[in-house]
């Protein structure tokens, strides 16, 4: 076997042996003139040789390819006659076969076409002839017709039929070793006279003047017609029959534009066909494997047009088919409807009919066809359709056992031959077949084909199917393998692949995924999970997030809910956690699933109903609220991913339903309302007007109006803090930004809802309808009490009064003061538009005086930017010398000769505080305010002193540079003031616990003393400062407070200590 299929060896001894005998018995003819009636005499002893090989082989594949090297060394042999004696001298060194030429004795075509029939290797010969060049493969192919023509057996049309069959099966590239040398060593003597000798055609065909009538398939047609007469068995004419009507339809123009057969279909045929083969003993696949009758069925089911019929060709067979359905039909008809031997020669005659008359019919449309051509095909076709018409449909179609349908499934699926990618489709998703062992261990072993996104989609939705109908302990162990099996598919997946199983999963299942109806997924899954997320939380980088991304893509797919909210629970409590968590959920954009459970026609957002459930409610810390803000914020603006939730499902999940006084989760719903609104719109319609805009401005204006009376609320009623209120109004001016008017059709309906908040707005306090002037815009005036005119030149074109019974006669400067605090821009057309007569020292008076008692109106009520506008107002008015705040010299020991000018108005400024809290602290408004307001008042009084110093400074210079050592004496001064006046408030507070706030400015002005008078170098400035500090003690020493007096002496201590230092 190793010398190749020309080399000596023990083998070609015992065939050489078998051509002798057959030689002698032959005598005085040599085997060269052998007859087809002496092959039964002659033949037994080569069939016996090659019978002797096979014995010797150790496998029928060994076996197999002896008798290929057989069939190839005659054909040889028949081609390549024995050399010359001249030649022999350089024979034996070029010639491969030169050896194994000499040892077997001439023959001729008798012998190789009676040697094929015995071994029933008619692919093998016509894997050999289609070897051959070109002429040489045609005159074979004449000299076999001419054979099969001449005395014709059953056994002749046997293999005349097959060899047919087999060359239309035939594909390019199945050659193999044996094929290769046979094809080299023709075309290598492909010149040599001998070779052309030996390859005279037979008469019938010799000097036929067209040579398209000469190709194979024609050669093939003109066969037919020869001996069609001896074809006398039903089987053989179904078989010749499809044979002609499959060549007509696939290997002339009649072949439709490729549409590969539905693969179901596609299927169903080979089932059928290897079932009828294994059910007919008569079949040559009979006794074959599973295995091989598949690959047999396949190659059926996938012919290769490799040359097409001209139209002339076209019709010569057409007009033969009809001629030959004329002649059998009526004989065949009882073949085909039988119901007892259905043979697979009659299902193919039938398929390849049905199909052979729809492309008659789309090619009779397509193309311009002569009168006698649509004579042709109109007469063939009304053939065909009685032949059919007789037949019922179910004997077209063979009821085909499920198990043996599946078995050839996966055949094709483990042999991995045409198609079977596509058999993988149906392979996990037939229910019918599933989980039996074999099934099982198709999918292991076939693991690498079932890596694709819809193939492990439909295999989930198979495994759930058998799940819901079996939950006894064996499919049980079943389900666990197989989902062992289908994850690791899944696991291979790229992530895009996954997030589209995912996406499959969610819309199945929604939420609970594979555990809703498979219990051996829950089988330690919440161990499971914690342990990863464990793992998780421990690695948090960029090297561990595509790890982390795997892990949880893993768990997603059993349980996507339980998955999701455990990210959104450890984005919360897991400190520094919550961004890496949130780009592991980002990488799965398929979880921005709307649900609709409760409401089909408002769908909700899966991750916000996991963020809902499993968080809100349960934050517990200030931390946490900023974790759960910043992880919202990433799932809506990640880095480099898909958004995987809008600030619009953000908006209506954790703001609209929350917008109310009492609702614990107000504020932060507004922390939330006010990141999504800085967050911009993909859209030219910003995303908020799906989010009923005008509502929302009605409930934050009604917020706002909560505010009016903060302080007389009832203690147990909740409702945001002070501080809060700065953030509503900041998300009101963004709204007003964002809310425009349209130019679109739908601008009458904004129009209208314009209109609807304004009626609705002016049932609360005045100063809102003016925090909406930029959505009002021209639409409607600032409406403002009437006596706001009284000291204001309002134009009317934009200000309307209106009647107030909250401000009566004299309350001008009231509502002047709160229209400051609206906004800054607000605030400079008030502050421009005010008139008080600077010449006429009553009406500054008298201005003042009410100044004051306004402002201390005012404060309480005020959040922290109200309040720094007011201060600017304060600070304006000071500088422009219409607030008057005479400076009284009640802390001054000694006429101070300081230049301090620059300084003047925040020591007026500072002294309007301590007037005011005289005022506010004094018995007739002892019952103003409650003990919680004092500490807000407090709070924004220190926040100015800190302010003021801050201005101070600016003004003054840093100390520690030489040159801005000009007023050291006026800041250490005016520190001893702010000092001494802090502490004059300090004193007429209530002790209600607000010396917090006053300690740390305290401590601050202390410290900035401390700077300033340190770095004085005046000849006195000891004696300056011991005296101060003296002062500043026996003033310290007279606070009530023990916590506030503890603490300043402590530091003023310290400054005692200093004190001895020379100046820095």
């Amino acid at each position: 076997m190793e010398a190749g299929p020309w080399g000596v060896c023990a083998e070609t001894a015992i065939l050489q042996g078998g051509f002798l005998l057959a030689a002698r018995l032959t005598q005085p003819r040599s085997l060269r003139e052998l007859r087809k009636a002496d092959w039964p005499r002659v033949g037994s002893p080569i069939t016996d040789a090659l019978g002797e090989i096979g014995a010797l082989c150790s496998s029928p594949l060994q076996h197999s390819l002896w008798k290929k090297e057989a069939v190839a060394i005659v054909w040889a042999k028949v081609l390549l006659p024995a050399p010359s004696a001249a030649s022999l001298d350089q024979g034996w060194k070029e010639d491969g076969f030169f050896f194994m030429g000499r040892m077997i004795p001439d023959v001729n075509h008798t012998v190789l076409f009676e040697l094929v029939k015995a071994l029933s290797e008619a692919r093998l010969f016509v894997r050999l002839l289609l070897a051959l060049p070109q002429d040489v493969c045609r005159s074979q192919l004449e000299h076999l017709v001419e054979y099969i023509a001449s005395e014709t057996s059953p056994s002749d049309i046997t293999l005349f039929l097959d060899v047919w069959w087999e060359v239309m099966k035939h594909k390019e590239g199945e050659e193999d070793a044996t094929v290769s040398a046979f094809s080299t060593l023709v075309h290598q003597h492909e010149c040599e006279p001998s070779l052309h000798v030996g390859l005279q055609p037979p008469k019938r065909f010799k000097g036929d003047p067209d040579p398209a009538a000469t190709s194979l398939l024609m050669v093939l047609i003109e066969g037919l017609k020869r001996i069609y007469g001896c074809i006398t068995l039903p089987r053989m004419k179904c078989y010749a029959l499809a044979n002609l009507a499959e060549l007509l339809s696939v290997f002339t123009e009649l072949e439709p534009e490729s549409s590969p057969l539905p693969v179901a279909e596609y299927l169903e045929k080979i089932s059928t066909m290897v079932s009828l083969w294994t059910g007919d003993t008569e079949s040559t696949y009979h006794h074959r494997g599973l295995d091989e009758k598949v690959r047999e069925a396949e190659r059926s089911m996938s012919l290769l047009s490799m040359a097409k019929l001209s139209r002339e060709e076209l019709f010569v067979g057409l007009d033969l088919l009809s001629s030959l359905l004329h002649a059998w039909g009526e004989e065949l008809q009882g073949t085909l409807s039988s119901s007892e031997e259905k043979l697979y020669e009659s299902y193919r005659l039938l398929d390849t009919l049905t199909t052979l008359g729809k492309n008659l019919a789309c090619f009779s449309e397509a193309k311009d066809l002569s009168e006698d051509e649509i004579c042709v095909v109109l007469e063939l076709t009304q053939i065909s359709k009685d032949l059919l018409k007789e037949i019922s449909a179910s004997m077209k179609r063979k009821d085909l056992d499920t198990r043996l349908v599946s078995s050839v499934a996966m055949t094709i699926i483990e042999q991995k031959l045409d198609r079977h990618v596509e058999m993988c489709s149906i392979f996990a998703s037939e229910k019918t077949w599933v989980f039996s062992r074999d099934w099982l261990d198709c999918l292991v072993k076939n693991k690498a084909l079932f890596q694709k996104p819809e193939l492990v989609l439909k295999l989930l939705e198979t495994l759930v199917s058998f799940a819901m109908l079996r939950q006894d302990k064996e499919a049980q162990e079943l389900q666990r393998q197989v989902t062992k099996a289908i994850v690791e598919c899944y696991n291979e997946l790229s992530l895009t692949d996954k997030n589209q199983v995912i996406s499959g999963i969610l819309v199945s299942w929604g939420g609970w995924g594979l555990s809703l109806n498979l219990q051996v997924v829950m089988e330690g899954f919440q161990e499971d999970l914690n342990v990863t997320f464990n793992q998780i939380t421990k690695s948090v980088s960029d090297e561990g997030l595509t790890r982390a991304v795997a892990s949880v893509a893993r768990l997603t797919l059993m349980y996507p809910e339980a998955t999701v909210k455990q990210v959104c629970n450890l984005a919360v409590v897991n400190l520094g956690a919550h961004q890496f968590l949130a780009q592991i959920l980002c990488s799965f954009p398929v979880l921005s699933f709307l649900e609709s459970h409760d409401d089909p026609s408002r769908p909700r957002s899966l991750v916000l109903r996991c963020l809902e459930e499993a968080v809100w409610g349960r934050l517990s810390t200030v931390r946490q609220e900023e974790q759960f803000l910043e992880f919202l914020a990433f799932l809506m603006q990640p880095s480099s991913a898909t958004p995987l939730v809008s600030p619009a499902e953000v908006t209506k999940t954790f703001v609209l339903p929350y917008l109310k006084s009492d609702s614990v989760h107000i504020e932060l719903s507004l922390q939330i309302l006010s990141k999504v609104l800085g967050i911009q719109s993909s859209s030219e319609e910003h995303w908020i007007k799906s989010c009923h805009p005008f509502p929302l401005l009605l409930s934050l204006c009604k917020l706002l109006d909560g505010y009016t009376k903060y302080w007389h609320q009832p203690r147990d009623q909740l409702f945001p803090s002070l501080e809060t209120k700065d953030l509503i109004l900041n998300i009101l001016c963004q709204l007003c930004e964002v809310i425009r008017p349209e130019t679109a059709p739908s601008s009458e309906l904004w129009v209208q809802s314009l209109a609807w908040l304004h009626r609705r707005v002016a049932l609360l306090d005045w100063t809102i309808g003016l925090r909406l002037k930029k959505l009002y815009g021209d639409h409607f005036k600032n409406e403002v009490p009437a006596t706001l005119f009284e000291i204001c030149t309002l134009p009317e074109d934009e200000w309307t009064s209106q009647p107030l019974r909250a401000y009566g006669l004299g309350s001008g400067l009231l509502a002047w003061m709160e229209c400051c605090c609206v906004s800054t821009a607000l605030r400079e057309t008030m502050l421009t538009l005010l008139t008080v007569n600077v010449d006429n020292p009553e009406e500054v008076n008298l201005f003042s005086k009410g100044f004051l008692v306004v402002l201390i109106q005012v404060l309480p009520w005020c959040s922290h930017s109200e309040w720094k506008r007011l201060a600017y107002v304060v600070e304006n008015l000071l500088q422009r010398q219409i607030l008057h705040v005479p400076y009284t010299l009640e802390y001054v020991q000694y006429m101070p000769l300081l230049n301090l000018r620059p300084f003047a108005c925040y020591l007026q400024f500072s002294m309007l505080f301590l007037r005011g809290f005289q005022l506010l602290c004094s018995s007739s408004c002892s019952t103003w305010l409650p003990a919680e307001a004092w500490f807000h008042v407090v709070q924004l009084y220190c926040s100015s002193l800190t302010d003021l110093l801050g201005s101070v400074k600016s003004i003054a210079g840093s100390p520690s540079h030489p040159e801005d050592r000009t007023f050291t004496r006026e800041v250490s001064f005016i520190c001893i003031q702010m000092f001494c006046h802090l502490l004059h408030v300090a004193a007429m507070l209530p002790e209600q616990g607000c010396s917090e706030p006053l300690v740390v400015v305290a401590l601050e002005i202390l410290s900035q003393y401390e700077v300033f008078s340190s770095a004085d170098t005046s000849p006195g400035n000891m004696l300056h400062r011991a005296n101060e500090r003296h002062f500043l003690e026996s003033i310290t020493y007279s606070v009530s407070d023990e916590e506030l007096r503890g603490t300043l002496l402590q530091k003023l201590s310290k400054l005692g200590a200093h004190s001895g230092r020379e100046p820095a």
